[in-house]
């Protein structure tokens, strides 16, 4: 169709021109559409690339190699804060033997209680970072901290889980 021939079929009748116009807003609409479908491929890729820059990068690698270092490092001190006071309470328990706890001294039946209260937070704060860790690590957006990828210059891998949760 040509303007030439457009304008033929103006001149023809109103049901010509509406034709002609019908005709051209379809293709305007198909054209639209074409480009609708387009952009949003695009789009969707643009979106993928940039997901994939914030969470592979080599600063985001780092920075989540850090996290899984640091929680270890806590989780580590924890332990040891647990086992810390499990001696402690024991050193008690084992002057006291064979003695009911009525009979104890009013001073270390409450140094039991305050070992017992700390030990429980201690644990159960130790079972939150171990949860977090665990789900962190089974992501597979931190798949670098398997076992046998290891960066260059690496010796020790991160555990893959950490250590079974605090329950006792």
């Amino acid at each position: 169709m040509s303007w030439g021939n457009a304008e033929k079929q103006i001149e023809a009748g109103p049901r010509s021109a509406l034709m002609w116009g019908v005709k051209a807003i379809a293709c305007l609409m198909v054209a639209g559409f074409a480009l609708g479908i387009f952009g949003h491929i695009v789009g969707w890729f643009g979106g993928a690339a940039q997901v994939a820059a914030t969470q592979f990068s080599p600063q985001a690698m780092l920075d989540k190699y850090e996290w899984f270092k640091d929680a270890a490092a806590r989780l580590d001190a924890m332990h040891a804060s647990i086992e810390i006071s499990c001696h402690r309470k024991d050193s008690i328990l084992s002057a006291y033997a064979n003695v009911p706890r009525t009979q104890w001294a009013r001073d270390d039946r409450q140094e039991v209680a305050q070992i017992d209260a700390e030990t429980a937070g201690i644990k159960g704060a130790y079972n939150l970072l171990a949860a977090d860790y665990n789900a962190r690590m089974a992501k597979f957006n931190y798949a670098f901290a398997n076992r046998g990828q290891l960066p260059a210059g690496a010796d020790q891998v991160l555990p893959r889980e950490f250590r079974s949760y605090e329950v006792q």
